[in-house]
């Protein structure tokens, strides 16, 4: 276990490394993982590195993908900075300084001459992603006024409160500077356009870049703040839908079946969990992708949710990705064939199969 501090100092060294082409930052879709990239970008940016822009991994990409690798040979980058966005053993692209800065179970791990890793995984309390960021930048130089996007990042990831009992060196002063209200509301609106039909997370961030604080994005008049009311509108109107569904029971499991084009699983499954406290509540996805259901797990009962998974899994296939994420937050996507032998393998009917 490392203190924030020594992960800080871990990543400076680790672009100490860099070559002289610009450095690249990957983070994923999600609150935090956009939070971590805007906050590494503006690191690097301070620290005279003038980075690429941020490239977000979204829907069904990865960053670990020859597609990925096609695209950034060509920018002849000095180095990647890669957040949010697990953690593997092979290389993004052979030959350039890597750095993973991620808090998820690791699904492998790379050797020293592949990437360093900046992982929060192992400590007590697990930081985000955007936790470890504001770490790292804090060792490149000045990083106090990124602190609001560490706390974006943790209320995305863990809620306003257990951001506030886990972490209150971040959360304590930004509550003084904030309203409760307006983190929770910022939130929302950097989450609403990757969980939107589009899955489109470009106005999120630019407006993370571009915001002094949760108010520049609340109050925001532009095309991309009104993209993030635009986006939380269609995804309120999804989950509205999804929440009338009763859920399936199978022994400790409770499944709720939904259909749409909004990555709303993870949403459905939370709004859950405090009625059916005892289950795993499992939101499950066929209309988000074709030929896929994608799956989100939650549960106040169960601390660990990917040994749980685990213990269940079916055999998987290609494309099949299962108990990605955090203990406490995972799920996955399996096409369609193996989530039916998974839903039996469970102990559901009829009802939990995917046509």
């Amino acid at each position: 276990m490392r203190t924030l501090a020594a992960h800080g100092a871990a990543f400076a060294e680790a672009v100490s490394h860099f070559g002289p082409g610009a450095p690249f930052v990957l983070c994923h879709d999600d609150a935090d993982g956009l939070s971590a990239g805007a906050i590494l970008w503006h690191a690097l940016a301070r620290a005279g590195r003038e980075p690429g822009p941020v490239r977000v991994i979204g829907r069904g990409e990865s960053a670990w993908s020859p597609t990925i690798r096609d695209e950034l040979a060509p920018l002849a980058p000095g180095g990647l900075v890669v957040t949010d966005l697990g953690v593997q053993a092979d290389a993004i692209l052979p030959g350039v300084p890597t750095v993973i800065v991620d808090h998820h179970v690791p699904r492998s791990w790379p050797e020293a001459s592949a990437a360093t890793v900046v992982s929060g995984h192992a400590d007590e309390p697990i930081p985000t992603s955007s936790v470890l960021a504001h770490a790292c930048a804090a060792a490149l130089g000045e990083a106090d006024d990124l602190a609001w996007l560490a706390g974006i990042g943790l209320v995305g990831d863990l809620g306003e409160r257990a951001a506030g009992a886990d972490f209150p060196e971040i959360m304590g002063p930004l509550r003084k500077a904030y309203t409760a209200k307006a983190l929770r509301e910022a939130v929302s609106l950097v989450n609403a356009p990757r969980r939107s039909a589009s899955g489109d997370a470009g106005p999120a961030l630019r407006m993370l870049l571009r915001a002094h604080g949760p108010r520049d994005i609340v109050a925001g008049k532009d095309l991309d703040a009104a993209a993030l009311h635009t986006a939380r509108a269609e995804v309120k109107a999804a989950l509205e839908a999804a929440r009338a569904v009763p859920p399936l029971f199978a022994g400790p499991v409770a499944l709720i079946r939904c259909d749409s084009p909004c990555q709303i699983h993870p949403l459905v499954a939370q709004s859950w969990t405090h009625r059916l406290r005892r289950q795993v509540v499992i939101g499950a996805n066929a209309g988000f992708r074709v030929g896929y259901v994608h799956f989100a797990a939650r549960s106040l009962g169960v601390a660990d949710l990917i040994g749980f998974l685990e213990e269940r899994a079916p055999p998987l296939e290609p494309g099949d990705q299962f108990a990605k994420g955090h203990r406490r937050a995972t799920g996955g996507q399996l096409r369609i064939e193996t989530w039916n032998r998974f839903a039996a393998q469970l102990g559901f009917g009829p009802q939990a199969q995917v046509p």
